[in-house]
């Protein structure tokens, strides 16, 4: 502002500045400012001294002003320094930077005594060292040894450029080629340094350095890069077998070593060719590659070639060092060969023949410990590079050479082991004595006794074998021979037989050495007939034939005797002489003849031999097969019974010969199955009973049985009819009827599957129905019936059989469907219902003031919805209007059997109707439950006000029901015997009804009060109390009862002048729609509000209280009760001195624009209750809205039960769908504006 407020001078002053200027001298540069070269970071300063300075000082930037403040605002880095008083403006530029490398000047601008002067212009030189130089070479993959690779260093934005030096191991490279190029940003430079570098072996792992150096550094900024140079290694060496010859069985370790090469070598060892290992270790320390070897040396490797190779990534071929391996090894196996046993005297041949060896071995024989000489040996080229040796050997054996050890000896001289073969020698001799234990030749023996017979021998090599004869056949089950200590026995044990009979048994010792001894006996055996065999000549056997039997009984010592036998009968056949027979005995022959029957089919006819001598015989049968045809069992049933579901089994007992029979089974003719002895039906069902034919046939004839099948099972039940439709009155039959089997009696029962209980009529059964007839059926008795039939089988089992009664429609009438309300403004929706119940389907037609409804006028619509039995036809009425739809509604309900009418009035919102039927519910000693059908509501919502007295009060008690929608409520707070009158009305906020039922009286006399126990009563109290005051207490108390008495009628006086007055004012000021509000009340108050205010002189029920506060919302310390918390006495106005407010007539008046609400002539006070002013306070605020009037989601008290239902279409508030709030007099509802049809 200094600057500009120099230039910016008054006309009046101009004299006097060319005065000034014609006086001071022209200011000028002491110093002016040079060029100057600074490193980034560092502190410039450009010098600028004035001499009398007399204008604005500045710097210019490259053509920008930066300020005549010293500070430099904007600038953070720039300031100017000096001692201004000298002429000192010096810029100081801090921690200088690239964007300062411009051209700068200092300007003194002009004054009033002096023009303005430039200095020269001084540049600033901004010394940029380079960004941390980089190399360009692909490192990632190692160099070769041999190859000549490119290196680039690049040292970027610098200013002025850098120079690059490069280095391999410390050491300058020379050649390098250099070239520079535009930097990151303008003024700066970036310098690419290029050298060709040959790799070397020994280069790997040496440090390429790049140096860049330019006037910005102290110290040139250096990157360096460690170079990989991969290389070929040196050949292996194998260390670890010192000699070629090597036993088998050793492990050989083997230790295989390469040096150098990078990457170091990788190792694999071979053996002829075939890898062996691929495993190795790398030292990087010691730059080597080792693998180690363990070879576990078979015969298998003798000559075989060991091999380790060395390779790495640029070897040209692998690297190689074998060793060849000699495997010393002896024979595999030794074996014998030949028979080492050999009888006394003669020559034993044997040979011994050892495997494959290297070198090969030297065989030597010995016998026991005698070594044997007589031998050859022959060698032959074997496996693995080895050789085989064989040597044969003859010897002469004796008896004392048995038992020797003959060994033979395999020896390797290159391994120093010797391998052997050993055996036992055998020699066989024969055996000395042979000698019998048997029974005496001449005593006989008994067939099927039991004799040993034993056999020993003494003596020979090997110990004689036993052998037992019988009759020069050998006897092969006898047991084995047992050892004692001086040679061998053999036990023949001997069950004796016929053949026994004179038989001779010899007993042979032999042994390997082929010389036989022997000793024998003979035995004399009783035995019965050997054989029993009865023949006939007959080839078949059929029913009613003669049957000759032959029985031939077979050799038997001494002779027996034949007999016959069937069953339990004997006969005596015809015998034969008697004829000699086999082992010393004679045989018998006798015949038989028989008459045949079926009953001798299998039976056996036995033919016996029968010995005195020896009390038993012997005994055959001929097992008789006697043709005949099919049989049935007398055992066979006719009848079998099963349940249902079951598996049915028929039996067929039938015989026959041949027994192979073919039955055929037959139901209904129908064939069900062939070639079945029984029959089995699984899963059998009531459709498989009857009478079952079977037809039997074999090769000798035909028969037939019939078997009833009785399939029992549960029953299933059906309706005869379902559903039943009945008229009304009529008589229903319902039957259900059971398939079952068996049918019982008392099978049928009949169940009521609805609500409540109702009659069900007669039941009856004829045979497999069931029947429940109802007579003049009603209504109640429509619905679903369960017939249960039941057989004693299974389950029971049910139908449902529905009855329906059909019965003229029926409308329901109640007060709630007669009338609806609505706003007849044109911006309202009406909502007219009809609800009928009726059977068959009913129809619904509609009539206005008499003419039928045309619902394509859109302002009408009709819905009709059906649930069961109850139709609901519902008219919307759209844009209500006054002119036009306020009239009757007629709505008819028809079906086939009549019809029903009802008229139901669509009408401007108006005060509600009384109540009906008003009871009682419960009565107690203190509380009186009372309910009530609300009436029509007037198309708002409506509450209820109950109203008492007793005979002795002066007047009316009034209690407002909660919640204010209930139709239930209880008293309480009575007096225990004492009779109450009760009324009921209901009240909206267009005003109340008349009381229920016409104005009727419910009187109820509340009960006793329950004894808690003995108290004496008020008689006798007072009896007591004045015997026992004296006489001139008794009347100190009654002057001062007089007192209070007068007193307390003066209080009375003036306080019913003063509620008169305070009346009539209250009437007066509520009279006008715009009239003023109290002061001490503030705003007017809405209809719920006003509805539950009382005068403070007037009593109020305890319960009622509690009701006014919840309905209200107030609190209890509330104004509006506050004056009844400190009463103790009760005030009461008789009913003749009440004056109602409410306007005489039952609709509204119009006059002077004053609007004055209905009133009904016949209402009651309600002073006790509320102000009298309550409808005139309506008119002078807005109307609120219907949540506003009650809370109708306050819950029921629970003592305030509802009996009564309304119906599922009340014709009630609820379906006045538009209640609007208005916010201004002109907004009022179209019902109190009184503009009534």
């Amino acid at each position: 502002m200094e600057f500009f407020s120099a230039w910016i001078v008054s006309p009046f002053t101009l004299p006097l500045l060319w005065l000034i200027w014609g006086t001071q001298a022209q200011q000028a540069f002491r110093s002016e400012p040079r060029n100057l070269t600074v490193r980034m970071g560092a502190t410039a300063v450009l010098r600028c001294e004035v001499l009398r300075p007399s204008g604005t000082v500045q710097w210019v930037k490259d053509g920008l002003l930066l300020g005549p403040q010293r500070s430099l605002p904007g600038f953070p880095r720039y300031s100017m320094i000096g001692n201004p008083k000298r002429g000192q403006y010096h810029l100081q530029i801090e921690k200088a930077h690239l964007e300062d490398d411009e051209p700068y000047t200092c300007q003194v601008g002009q004054s009033e005594s002096s023009q303005a002067i430039i200095s020269s212009t001084a540049w600033v030189n901004v010394l940029i060292p380079p960004s941390e130089p980089y190399f360009e070479v692909d490192m990632e993959t190692p160099w070769v040894a041999g190859k000549k690779y490119a290196v680039t260093c690049i040292a970027p934005d610098a200013k002025p450029v850098a120079e690059i030096t490069l280095y391999k191991d410390g050491v300058e490279l020379t050649g390098a080629e250099s070239s520079t190029m535009s930097g990151s940003k303008d003024k700066l430079l970036n310098t690419h340094a290029e050298v060709t570098v040959t790799a070397l072996s020994s280069d790997n792992g040496r440090q390429l350095a790049c140096h860049a150096m330019n006037p910005a550094l102290f110290r040139p900024a250096e990157t360096t890069m460690t170079m990989s140079v991969y290389f070929p290694p040196q050949p292996p060496v194998i260390v670890g077998l010192e000699r070629e010859e090597v036993k088998a069985g050793r492990t050989l370790v083997l230790e295989c070593v390469s040096h150098g090469g990078n990457p170091l070598a990788s190792l694999q060892w071979t053996k002829n060719g075939k890898v062996l290992s691929m495993t190795w270790e790398a030292d990087v320390v010691a730059q080597r590659s080792r693998s180690v070897l363990n070879l576990k040396i078979t015969p298998a490797d003798n000559q075989a070639v060991v091999c380790c190779e060395s390779v790495n990534l640029v070897s040209l071929s692998p690297l190689s060092a074998s060793r060849k391996i000699t495997v010393l090894f002896e024979p595999a196996e030794v074996t014998l060969l030949g028979s080492f046993t050999a009888v006394e005297g003669q020559d034993l041949s044997l040979s011994c023949y050892a495997t494959s060896s290297n070198p090969p071995v030297q065989i030597r024989w010995w016998l026991g410990y005698k070594e044997l000489n007589s031998t050859v040996a022959t060698m032959g080229e074997g496996d693995n590079g080895g050789m085989t040796t064989m040597s044969n050997m003859t010897h002469m054996v004796s008896r004392n050479e048995d038992g020797l050890k003959l060994t033979c000896e395999a020896f390797n001289k290159g391994t120093h082991f010797s391998k052997t073969q050993i055996t036992t020698l055998d020699v066989y001799y024969p055996p000395q004595k042979v000698w019998l234990d048997t029974p005496p030749q001449d005593v006989p023996l008994r067939s099927g006794t039991t004799v040993r017979l034993i056999c020993f021998s003494t003596g020979g090599n090997p110990t004689g074998t036993l052998t037992w004869f019988k009759n020069r056949k050998a006897v092969t089950d006898a047991p084995k021979q047992t050892s004692f200590d001086r040679g061998v026995a053999r036990e023949l044990v001997l069950v004796l037989t016929a053949s026994d009979n004179m038989a001779t048994y010899r007993c042979d010792a032999a042994n390997k050495a082929k010389k036989t001894i022997s000793a024998h006996t003979k035995l004399m055996v009783h035995f019965t007939a050997v054989s029993m065999n009865i023949s006939t000549k007959q080839e078949k056997l059929r029913r009613g034939q003669m049957l000759t039997l032959e029985c031939q009984a077979g050799s038997s010592n001494p002779k027996a005797n034949i007999s016959w036998s069937l069953g339990g009968l004997r006969f005596q056949g015809v015998e034969q002489p008697p004829r000699s027979a086999q082992f010393g005995g004679v045989s018998l022959h006798s015949s038989l003849s028989l008459n045949l029957s079926s009953q001798y089919h299998n039976q056996r006819v036995i033919c016996q031999a029968y010995s005195p001598v020896l009390a038993e015989g012997a005994n055959t049968f001929f097992k008789l097969n006697v043709l005949y045809p099919p049989e049935f069992s007398p055992e066979q049933p006719a009848q079998v019974q099963v349940v249902e579901d079951d598996m049915a089994a028929i039996p067929l007992l039938v015989s026959a010969n041949p027994e192979e029979v073919s039955c055929i089974w037959l139901h209904h003719r129908e064939k069900l199955v062939k070639d079945e002895n029984s029959l089995e039906i699984k899963n059998v069902t009531r459709k498989d009973a009857g009478v079952y034919k079977v037809n039997c046939t074999n090769d000798e004839g035909v028969n037939q049985i019939s078997i009833m099948l009785d399939v029992q099972h549960a029953p299933s039940v059906e309706a005869e009819k379902d559903p039943v439709v009945v008229n009304l009155g009529e008589t229903a039959d319902l039957i259900c009827v059971a398939d079952a089997n068996p049918i019982i009696s008392d099978m049928f029962t009949w169940k009521w599957l609805g609500e409540g209980e109702v009659e069900l009529g007669q039941e009856t059964q004829e045979d497999e129905s069931g029947l429940l007839t109802i007579h003049n059926v009603t209504r109640a008795h429509a619905g679903f019936y369960q017939c249960t039939a039941s057989n004693g089988i299974a389950s029971p089992a049910t139908v449902n059989v529905q009855l329906v009664v059909q019965f003229e429609p029926a409308l329901q009438k109640g007060s709630q469907w007669r009338k609806v309300a609505s706003r007849g403004d044109g911006t309202s929706t009406a909502e007219v219902v009809c609800r009928a119940e009726g059977i068959p389907r009913v129809d619904f037609s509609w009539e206005r003031n008499g003419v039928r409804m045309d619902f394509a006028n859109p302002r009408y619509e009709e819905r009709t919805v059906r649930e069961g039995s109850f139709h609901t036809s519902t008219v919307r009425v759209v844009n209500v209007s006054a002119a036009l739809d306020y009239a009757i509604f007629s709505c008819t309900a028809r079906n086939s059997l009549g019809e029903d009418t009802l008229d139901i009035q669509l009408v401007s919102t108006n005060r509600p109707d009384p109540p009906s039927l008003f009871r009682q519910v419960g009565v107690s000693h203190d509380s009186v439950t009372l309910d009530w059908i609300p009436g029509f509501n007037g198309g708002l919502w409506q509450r209820f006000r109950v109203r008492y007295r007793w005979d002795k009060s002066a007047g009316f008690l009034y209690m407002d029901v909660f919640p204010p929608r209930a139709t239930t409520f209880t008293v309480t707070g009575l007096q225990p015997v004492t009779t109450y009158n009760f009324s009921v009305n209901a009240l909206n906020v267009m005003g109340e009804s008349d009381y229920a039922d016409n104005n009727a009286v419910l009187t109820i006399t509340t009960k006793e009060r329950p004894d808690l126990g003995e108290v004496p009563t008020d008689d006798d109290s007072v009896s007591q109390s004045a015997s026992g005051l004296p006489a001139y207490l008794i009347v100190v108390f009654t002057v001062t009862f007089g007192v209070l008495l007068v007193f307390n009628s003066l209080g009375c006086f003036f306080g019913l002048r003063w509620k008169t007055r305070r009346g009539q004012t209250g009437e007066r000021a509520g009279s006008v729609l715009d009239g003023t509000k109290s002061e001490k009340g503030g705003s007017s108050q809405s209809t719920v509000s006003n509805s539950n205010k009382y005068e403070s002189r007037d009593k109020i029920n305890a319960t009622a209280q509690r009701t006014l506060l919840i309905d209200s919302g107030s609190e209890t310390d509330s104004n509006v009760y506050e004056s009844y918390a400190a009463e103790s006495s009760h005030h009461y106005y008789p009913t003749g001195d009440y004056n109602p407010p409410l306007s005489p007539l039952p609709e509204e008046t119009r006059r002077l624009g004053v609007t004055h609400l209905p009133v009904d002539s016949h209402s009651h006070l309600y002073e006790d209750v509320r102000d009298g002013g309550l409808y005139q306070d309506i008119l002078a605020s807005p109307l609120p809205s219907s949540s506003s009037l009650f809370d109708h989601r306050l819950h029921r008290l629970p003592h305030q039960k509802n009996e009564w239902r309304l119906p599922a279409y009340p014709q009630a508030a609820e379906r006045v769908r538009d209640v609007r709030q208005p916010r201004r007099e002109s907004d009022l509802p179209f019902e109190l504006r009184g503009e009534l049809v």
